[in-house]
């Protein structure tokens, strides 16, 4: 990332042999693309709507690393005909690793004291991933994991970038080295296998966007080309010193141009990288093409002025800093959702700055040309053995010595309570009403670990991805059993998973489920990613036509309220109807009987994060009927469509929510109620199996 140093903004001589030191000519313009490219991601992170695909200032600086790293390679090699990668990794430690061992540091403390109580050890562990500079496969995990999707940023989210970049130095100067060798110098021979590793990630990055949008992302296979395009850039710098000054100048503007229309047009909504990322990357190889022959109209008169170089010399400082401050401060000061306005993110952008300024002259410098380490890169890496260890040894700590969470006195067993009692619904609106203030000390399983609860539907890959098309053989309980039962929706399904393999198990059920992610039981195509979700489409279908095959007792249905159509109707209500109405229809034709789920009331906010922060205030955290209910009109449809198929509806608000209060809360018994911001926890589920019996037992009737 922005980890390059203002002496290796040089160019490498046009002549191919060795050259003095004074020929390399300083690039300024460099300087000030490093500016642009942080000053779009900052713009970006601090909301700033206008600037809404500032993210491509990352693959900015992936091009400048990739043309700065290989001419300075390039340098050594034509003057030496050899590298140091000792020397060279001790550079890199000098340089990376005192900034970012400080704000890791830094951050870890402010995230123990201020951030989520529950979330220490998942912070932690970013923070051991980007110590190691392995954080951006932790990231492209967790996106994979449609439970985790929609937590909040972890504060060292951006260390991914840091992490794809190392991985590249990790091989690239050994490669290079070797190819130099067999190439015996030139160039051109070189820049093949090269050229074909960025081909191959290129086309890696545009099949991932759409298949698996996360490691697209994250994964250094992906975001190779970007770098390897900057290396090329540089094995070329020979023949692009001589581009005619009209020619150097066009294509800087251009450059600029692309660069800056990116992340003026690009969104969130942009697949990304894919092809998309191709307009910044060429854009920013252009800059730096047009730069190798200045050009007195050329973009180097702006990007070379003074304060544009200023603030690319503090680049790496403000990437740091800026991201941890967004975060951590905002909590620290008491907002309810840990989220800035756009005014108060640029003023903690600048405080950011002001903190690359200090840590530059404080820090950075001091150590980079401390004269202990001229010339002795074993020191440096030493130094930088140090700095991972003992940042290493901080994260390590932090998880092992959590924040106290304060939590009042035992409740009520729930799972058991809800067992024995002769009428579990009465018990359980008992619970309900009775529902503890403080968090009980005898939480089951911890607050820390609700999150991390997965059901065997999860851990089986039974819930499958966006991208799949077809359904998985999942089959659980007595899979001998004459009598089948199937799970089939979205993840809101999903949730029902550990009661009805609960109810399964006692009653000799053969358990199946199709479940998949944001998928609609309603025939209904949805939008996802501003465009159809054709993918759920496909998969229900096929789900359609095992069920067919299947011929079970009952088929239990549920959705989510969230999601909307591809091609939304006049009459929502109406669209929703008829879809359902479809699929009540269908899965009747397969022999079965049919029970639709109504979606659960949703929380206010994540509740497992708002009961770590008001553990003895519960009721902060509650939520209340009626705007505990997503869509009360997907209700109405299904309802409706109930009615004409034959189908019969299950209303589980009472299990969650006081009937006579409206209050839903996040806490009951001795169980968390959520998961977080809509599915309930897997203990929770799984101790309402007597409360949902009731209803399920005669519809599948008796062995």
């Amino acid at each position: 990332m922005p980890g390059i140093t203002s002496a290796e903004i040089r160019t490498v001589p046009a002549s191919g042999g060795s050259a003095p030191s004074e020929g390399h000519v300083l690039r300024l313009d460099v300087q000030g693309l490093r500016a642009v490219a942080v000053g779009l991601v900052v713009l970006s992170h601090a909301g700033v709507s206008q600037i809404g695909g500032g993210y491509v200032g990352v693959d900015v600086f992936f091009v400048i690393s990739g043309f700065l790293i290989t001419s300075l390679l390039l340098r050594e090699l034509t003057a030496t005909g050899r590298v140091s990668v000792r020397s060279f990794y001790a550079r890199r430690a000098l340089r990376l690793l005192p900034a970012s061992s400080l704000v890791i540091a830094v951050t870890l403390g402010g995230a123990w004291l201020f951030l989520s109580k529950a979330r220490i050890a998942e912070y932690a562990g970013d923070a051991l991933a980007g110590t190691l500079y392995v954080v951006n496969f932790r990231l492209a995990a967790a996106g994979t994991d449609y439970l985790a999707q929609d937590g909040p940023p972890s504060p060292f989210q951006h260390f991914w970038s840091l992490a794809v970049e190392e991985q590249f130095y990790l091989v690239w100067p050994l490669l290079l080295l070797l190819t130099w060798r067999v190439a015996r110098g030139r160039r051109r021979p070189v820049a093949v296998p090269l050229g074909v590793l960025c081909l191959a990630s290129f086309a890696a990055s545009v099949l991932l966007t759409d298949y698996s949008a996360p490691w697209a992302y994250f994964g250094s296979l992906t975001r190779v080309w970007e770098l390897g395009a900057g290396a090329l850039l540089a094995l070329a710098t020979g023949r692009l010193e001589r581009l005619p000054a009209a020619l150097a100048a066009s294509l800087g503007w251009l450059g600029l141009a692309c660069v800056m229309l990116a992340a003026v047009r690009y969104d969130d909504g942009t697949p990304y990288p894919g092809h998309h990322a191709l307009l910044p990357v060429v854009g920013t190889a252009l800059v730096l093409a047009g730069g190798c022959a200045p050009a007195p109209h050329g973009v180097g008169r702006l990007l070379g002025r003074r304060p544009l170089v200023w603030l690319g010399g503090l680049s790496y400082g403000w990437y740091l800093w800026h991201w941890p401050l967004l975060v951590v401060v905002p909590a620290a000061l008491g907002s309810a959702d840990g989220t800035p306005g756009v005014p108060y993110a640029l003023g903690l952008s600048a405080a950011a700055l002001g903190l690359a300024w200090l840590t530059l002259r404080l820090v950075e410098d001091p150590v980079r040309f401390h004269r202990a380490f001229r010339g002795r890169p074993r020191r440096a890496l030493a130094l930088g053995a140090v700095l991972t260890a003992g940042a290493s040894a901080l994260s390590l700590a932090a998880t092992t010595i959590p924040p106290t969470i304060e939590v009042g006195g035992p409740g009520p067993a729930l799972a058991r309570a809800l067992l024995d009692a002769p009428a579990p619904r009465e018990r359980l609106a008992g619970l309900l009403a009775s529902s503890p203030t403080a968090l009980p000390d005898n939480l089951a399983p911890p607050l820390s670990e609700v999150k991390s609860s997965r059901s065997a539907v999860y851990r089986d890959g039974c819930h499958v991805d966006y991208a799949a098309t077809r359904t998985r053989p999942c089959v659980y309980g007595d899979r001998t059993s004459s009598r089948t039962v199937v799970l089939f929706g979205d993840s809101h399904a999903a949730q029902w998973f550990p009661a009805l393999r609960r109810l399964a198990t006692t009653r000799g059920w053969k358990l199946v489920s199709l479940t998949k992610a944001s998928c609609k039981a309603a025939r209904v195509t949805l939008v996802r990613g501003h465009k159809p979700y054709a993918a759920c489409d496909a998969w229900r279908s096929d789900a359609m036509a095992r069920i067919r095959a299947l011929r079970p007792a009952l088929v239990v249905v549920s959705s989510s309220d969230a999601g909307e159509p591809a091609s939304p109707a006049a009459d929502p209500v109406r669209q929703w109807t008829t879809g359902f109405e479809s699929t009540f229809r269908e899965l009747g034709a397969s022999g079965a009987r049919v029970a639709a789920l109504l979606d659960t009331p949703w929380p206010r906010g994540d509740p497992v994060d708002c009961a770590a922060r008001n553990s003895l205030r519960l009721r902060a955290c509650a939520h209340r009927l009626p705007d505990a209910v997503r869509d009360p009109a997907r209700g109405h449809a299904v309802r409706a469509a109930a009615s004409t198929t034959g189908t019969t509806v299950i209303d589980p608000t009472s299990w969650l929510c006081v009937p006579r209060t409206g209050v839903c809360p996040v806490v009951v018994g001795d169980t968390a109620v959520y998961r977080d911001e809509s599915h309930l926890s897997e203990a929770y589920a799984e101790a309402l199996a007597p409360v949902l019996a009731p209803s399920l037992d005669p519809l599948v009737g008796a062995p």
